[in-house]
């Protein structure tokens, strides 16, 4: 077997090694024997690599799908590991990528039969021969049913979501123990706003009973006085992970939760159902730590630019005021006020005269009035009758005589003439029109 350990080969730095065209030099068989004056081309430390891994015979290697591309023949997948940071390319050529089942999909836990395999670029892929989705059977499936049926009741609607307060006095934070999630929650929006304080509860945050250790954290921290805002937090993970927090429990009792809920679990790829019941979705721990809390700085700086502007107002106000009184100690009235009273005194003495005018204007018009008047009452004056040679007769009670032929002989008359008047005595009557 090549021996592919470390060559503890050394050269002197002053002076380049001389390495002569791999065609004109006998070739070390084993990298032990390796020297810088002979060192291995790439291509045959490529080609004595990938011997050495041809020999590892195929085997079933278990994984979660991250992305897939390709069906019904040549099928690319990449495959992540369930807890660690490790993934490789699955290559499923002909057949094997045409029977790819319907149920392997971005985010299903798989077994895979395969054989590590490396390509002429240097890149370690596997070959594989079957693939099969495993432990989640049609979990996909019913998650999608559950999501469909909260959202027919509401629970996802935007009017129903709770706004964040400005400024929490106090926030609930429910995590792992000692996760990299409630530090960086912490940590960010320590930096954000140095004197938030938290109210952690560290609860399992994966497999079974997590779900309700979650649910009794936020039944807690919901009735606590002073916590504004709950933050539910978690570092990605894989779909079966994550699956607590599409309990279906879980998600309503963070529906009725009386607190703002933001949910932080950090995952793309298969979004849990609590990221869609919950009032604020983080993409991250870190984004959660940024939303929770303003930022004291950008506050400081609006602070500031609110004074500046209020500065600039009043001032510019007074400056206006300023100017006003300035005008109004050029007006003419206040520099020369004599002047204006000299105009008033003027117009006070033309107004006098028109109402003297007026006034003596009505007086002789109503005297010329009256006397038209007088006239015409004399005219009608039963005197001025008189004065034109008519009397008036009366009997002895004062009756008027109208009508002579009621009138008999020796009946007493007064008569009344326009001077004087006299007693007469009836001699005759008769019944006759004088022609006046």
């Amino acid at each position: 077997m090549t021996d592919f350990s470390a060559a503890h080969h050394e050269y002197p730095h002053s002076a380049p090694p001389i390495v002569p065209p791999a065609a004109e030099r006998q070739l070390p068989a084993k990298s032990q024997e390796t020297t810088p004056q002979n060192p291995w081309p790439l291509a045959l430390l490529a080609q004595n690599m990938k011997n050495y891994i041809d020999k590892v015979p195929q085997l079933w290697v278990e994984a979660q799908v991250a992305s897939l591309n390709g069906r019904g023949g040549n099928v690319f997948i990449e495959l992540k590991d369930l807890q660690e940071e490790f993934s490789f390319t699955l290559a499923l050529f002909g057949q094997a990528g045409r029977g790819l089942g319907s149920d392997v999909k971005v985010g299903a836990r798989v077994v895979t039969l395969a054989k590590p395999s490396l390509w002429k670029n240097g890149r370690l892929s596997l070959i594989g021969r079957r693939i099969y989705a495993v432990g989640t059977g049609n979990l996909h499936e019913q998650l999608q049913i559950l999501r469909e049926k909260l959202a027919a009741e509401g629970l996802f609607a935007d009017a129903r979501k709770k706004p964040l307060p400005l400024l929490p006095h106090r926030v609930g934070l429910i995590t792992g123990r000692d996760s990299d999630a409630e530090k960086d929650v912490i940590r960010n929006a320590s930096l954000r706003w140095p004197g938030v304080q938290f109210e952690v509860r560290n609860v399992k945050v994966q497999g079974e009973g997590s779900a309700s250790e979650v649910m009794a954290a936020l039944s807690e921290l919901d009735a606590h006085p002073e916590v504004d805002v709950i933050v539910i937090a978690r570092g990605g993970g894989s779909f079966e992970d994550l699956l607590s927090f599409s309990d279906e429990a879980l998600v309503r009792a963070v529906a009725a939760a009386q607190t703002p809920v933001v949910s932080a679990i950090g995952h793309e790829a298969d979004s849990p159902i609590l990221d869609a019941v919950a009032d604020v979705r983080a993409s991250t721990p870190t984004d959660a730590g940024k939303r929770i809390v303003p930022d004291v700085a950008e506050e400081l700086a609006v602070i500031r630019e609110a004074r500046a502007r209020a500065d600039r107002a009043v001032l510019g106000y007074l400056n206006y005021q300023k100017q006003y009184i300035r005008q109004l100690h050029e007006r003419p009235v206040l520099t020369q006020p004599e002047t204006d009273l000299g105009w008033r005194s003027e117009d006070i003495f033309r107004l006098r005269e028109r109402a003297a005018r007026s006034v003596e204007y009505r007086v002789a018009r109503e005297r010329d009035a009256i006397s038209h008047t007088i006239a015409r009452v004399r005219a009608l004056s039963p005197m001025e009758t008189l004065k034109r040679g008519y009397t008036i007769v009366q009997r002895a009670d004062g009756e008027l005589v109208r009508d002579a032929t009621t009138l008999s002989a020796h009946d007493k008359l007064t008569m009344r003439a326009a001077v004087g008047g006299a007693e007469v005595s009836v001699v005759k009557t008769y019944d006759s029109n004088l022609d006046l």
